[in-house]
């Protein structure tokens, strides 16, 4: 018993410093930790030759004769040679998705950024992708990082989070370029997550802040200048429609005076027209007229007093009937007057006018 206890304590110890050393512990790590997730293809045990086998939809069978390339079976019925034929690689021809592993990639304006993505591939070449790469899954994976990264350096933060598509497209041609002789072709690629650094992050949302600010204040003062140009176009417009209204006032008022001196000039027209016809047609016409000029001549005089104090009067304002007869006098004068000149214009006017029935021949047929 003591002799155990006496070999087994050196063994505790130094099992205590193996363990306090990073290389113990490196290996207790990979003693405990799970193991690697191998390809699907890898998983599978591959059939055993029991000379007629029957090969599932959407897979084919890479056959082995003697340890040379054979022939690949189709799915369906297929008949092997016992003990010459083995079946070496079990291919799926269906759509496969592999994650891509989060990795750093530094852009253009050195921004480092995380991404990880989803990669969907398939095997178009059954005799390519057995014997073309080792690890299809792995090397299409490496494949995938390795193109993120030269794709991403070559591009700016701001690019690379607005054409993500044009991202995602552009490493499906660079896989598809480089896989060609795998046997393998990328469908499409799919960046899932970009994160970008926190200040990065503290930074965008801060330009997005005072971009939004900056659209707002363009909005207001563009509001603010509009609103000033509607009020200056309504004052102006206001003006225009009362200048305009005042025009058209003046104009009806001008008018309607027109009209009424037009009236008033007919009406008097008229019935001078009248009286002077009156006094052509009765015998004592001019006499009456006489008298009435006197009538109104004497009126007239009497109203001046009233109207002013200081007055100018004839030097026989007190003999009625020399004013009377002054006033004749007047008249007598100016109905000469128009005789005369009657009688002038009736010779210097053509034989064809005589029947035109102007004023002057009209006195002179009378």
């Amino acid at each position: 018993m003591l002799a155990r206890s006496m070999l087994t304590a050196p063994r505790l110890a130094a099992a205590n410093r193996l363990l306090h050393t990073s290389a113990g512990l490196r290996a207790l790590d990979n003693a405990f930790s799970k193991p690697p997730r191998l390809p699907q293809r890898t998983m599978r045990r591959l059939p055993t030759n029991t000379v007629v086998k029957f090969v599932p939809q959407q897979e084919a069978w890479v056959v082995e004769r003697m340890g040379r390339f054979s022939r690949i079976l189709e799915p369906g019925l297929a008949i092997l040679i016992p003990f010459l034929d083995r079946i070496a690689y079990t291919q799926s021809l269906k759509e496969v998705a592999i994650e891509i592993p989060t990795q750093t990639a530094i852009t253009q304006d050195n921004v480092t950024l995380e991404l990880d993505g989803v990669l969907y591939y398939k095997v178009v070449d059954p005799y390519k992708a057995a014997y073309g790469v080792a690890d299809a899954e792995f090397s299409i994976t490496q494949l995938a990082q390795t193109t993120m990264r030269a794709e991403i350096g070559q591009m700016t933060l701001d690019t690379t989070l607005a054409e993500r598509n044009a991202l995602n497209h552009n490493i499906v041609n660079a896989i598809n370029l480089a896989s060609e002789s795998w046997g393998i072709a990328c469908l499409r690629y799919e960046i899932r997550d970009i994160h970008p650094p926190s200040k990065v992050v503290e930074a965008m949302h801060s330009q997005v802040s005072a971009e939004r600010s900056k659209r707002a204040q363009i909005l207001e003062s563009e509001g603010a200048r509009q609103s000033a140009i509607n009020v200056a176009e309504g004052a102006k417009q206001a003006q225009i429609l009362a200048s305009e209204a005042d025009k058209a006032q003046q104009i009806n008022r001008a008018m309607g005076e027109a009209e009424g001196i037009r009236q008033t000039a007919t009406a008097e027209a008229q019935a001078i027209e009248r009286v002077a016809q009156a006094i052509r047609q009765s015998d004592g016409g001019e006499l009456a007229a006489g008298l009435h000029v006197a009538q109104q001549y004497v009126e007239a005089f009497g109203k001046i007093a009233k109207e002013s104090n200081t007055i100018v009067v004839p030097a026989a304002a007190n003999d009625v009937s020399s004013m009377v007869a002054q006033a004749m006098s007047v008249f007598s004068s100016v109905s000469a007057n128009q005789k005369k000149h009657a009688a002038a214009y009736t010779k210097r006017s053509k034989p064809s006018d005589e029947g035109s029935g102007g004023f002057g021949s009209e006195q002179v047929g009378h």
